[in-house]
């Protein structure tokens, strides 16, 4: 399937449908471990609609954890990562003590997730853990693996459901990837 948008088609590589049937099934592996005293960290900003969607699925597998979030860059404008990650907002609440989840939207290099995993273990979290939308298995530059993971993803620069390229697209229901 394919859309149209401003001159870009756009391949859809993982449907609305199989993204939230997904979502309830993690929810449910989630809920399955009894987390306490859970605070969940989407990293924005491309992982919003993924944390949201996932946190209602959460709501309905009764789990109720406080959320907080991470904005953090290595992208900024452009399809490369460069190398660099930057808090560009922190978090309110105090992760001490504290069974976090850790939600980002791709895992390709690892840098930005291994960065957020480091930071809140040097502020003292009990338990971090890692939930991500899409696993690229790339090569990674460091050495992290998710604990969750909703889809392995092709290593193809995607866009939808939260992630976008120079800020567009990320109203799409679903992910895809730019055909030029």
């Amino acid at each position: 399937m394919s859309n149209t948008d401003v001159g870009h088609s756009i391949e859809t590589i993982f449907s609305a449908g199989e993204i939230l049937s997904r979502l309830q099934v993690l929810a449910q592996e989630i809920a399955a471990k009894r987390p306490e005293n859970l605070l969940v960290v989407p990293i924005l900003k491309g992982s919003f609609v993924f944390a949201a969607d996932l946190l209602r699925a959460l709501h309905a597998a009764g789990i109720a954890p406080e959320v907080d979030f991470l904005t953090l860059s290595s992208y900024r404008k452009s399809r490369s990562s460069s190398g660099q990650v930057s808090i560009l907002r922190d978090l309110d609440l105090d992760v001490q003590q504290r069974h976090v989840i850790l939600i980002d939207d791709v895992l390709d290099s690892g840098r930005t997730l291994a960065f957020a995993k480091d930071l809140i273990s040097a502020r003292g979290a009990a338990k971090i853990e890692t939930c991500v939308l899409l696993d690229k298995r790339a090569a990674r530059a460091v050495s992290i693996e998710p604990d969750y993971c909703a889809f392995t993803c092709p290593d193809v620069f995607v866009v939808g459901y939260g992630m976008d390229v120079g800020h567009r697209y990320r109203e799409l229901p679903f992910v895809g990837r730019l055909v030029d």
